[in-house]
């Protein structure tokens, strides 16, 4: 995965977010709604990490490729 698909996710995952919580404001969210919600704020979390790895690897001169996934127990704030 590059860091332009990285960042495509990111932008169509807060995107998302974005409609959701707006529903959200109005009072008209689902509970199934708040639940994705909370599923795309641990995932926006595991890709901004993604991005951050694959940068940092880049400047020390080793293989982005080579990132680890966050699993989403690790995600602040994420309940399991």
């Amino acid at each position: 995965m590059s860091d332009e698909d990285v960042i495509a996710r990111i932008n169509e995952l807060a995107h998302e977010e974005h409609q959701l919580f707006d529903k959200e404001a109005r009072s008209e969210a689902s509970h199934k709604e708040r639940a994705r919600l909370k599923e795309i704020e641990v995932h926006l979390d595991q890709l901004y990490d993604i991005l951050h790895q694959r940068r940092a690897r880049r400047s020390a001169g080793l293989d982005p490729e080579e990132v680890k996934l966050v699993e989403p127990e690790a995600v602040e704030g994420t309940v399991v």
